[in-house]
């Protein structure tokens, strides 16, 4: 498994998967404003979607046949399957900084593109068109919800936060999906290319980017990441 993360420094979540049961207990009451509601680990019903026979998927973007795998920067070679150019640098940015900051992803841990038309969710069909990802899906099943720690819930808002909205949580979606994680805006929208090439200025200097940990606790970031919640909820 890695140890290292950006420019060889030690990989920080070895250090928060550490700290995890105390930090999760003093995160309760800051990570209010961004928890998600519901009673933890309530299941809810989710009606069967079929068979997907659609051009696009529900978010808009045309079923592809065949995704390109991309690596995983410092996964220890895990790779996923996904949409390239714009769509693969949001999703591997999001996938980068899980791995550092949340749970360690090693090969089998994430899933993306299929060709399986077969879904149990309409967002499934999101996998066809190569602009979702899932995250561990056997530790955060599909009608799970409230598996996520508090301190992981807080990164995982704060990276939907710096990526500005243009990925969904299947956290927020109905029925729950704690591990998947989709493209929120249709093709050609102007601020995907804007927010893709931000994240590739952040991978070109040293102190930016995935590897780097924020205090995801800090106020600034605590409120951006609940305006975010509040406007994508509406």
């Amino acid at each position: 498994m890695n140890q290292h993360g950006k420019h060889g420094k030690p990989a920080p979540y070895a250090l928060l998967k550490r700290r995890q049961v105390v930090g999760g207990f003093l995160a309760i009451g800051g990570a209010a404003l961004w928890s998600a509601a519901g009673t933890a680990g309530a299941a809810t019903a989710a009606p069967a979607a079929g068979r997907w026979d659609k051009a696009d998927s529900v978010n808009g973007w045309p079923v592809i046949e065949q995704a390109p795998e991309h690596l995983i920067e410092g996964a220890g070679g895990t790779r996923v399957a996904c949409r390239g150019g714009d769509v693969a640098t949001v999703l591997l940015h999001l996938a980068r900084r899980y791995h550092y900051e949340v749970r360690a992803i090693a090969p089998g841990g994430i899933t993306g593109h299929t060709t399986d038309r077969a879904l149990s969710r309409r967002y499934e069909s999101n996998y066809l068109s190569g602009t979702a990802i899932t995250i561990f899906p056997a530790l955060y099943p599909a009608g799970a919800k409230g598996n996520v720690y508090p301190q992981d819930l807080a990164t995982i808002r704060d990276i939907l936060a710096e990526l500005e909205g243009l990925v969904k949580w299947g956290g927020d979606l109905d029925p729950v999906k704690e591990s998947h994680f989709q493209i929120d805006v249709a093709p050609r929208d102007p601020k995907l290319a804007d927010v893709a090439a931000r994240i590739r200025g952040w991978e070109s200097r040293p102190g930016a980017g995935a590897g780097v940990v924020p205090d995801v606790f800090a106020t600034r970031r605590r409120l951006r990441a609940r305006d975010l919640r509040n406007r994508q909820n509406r």
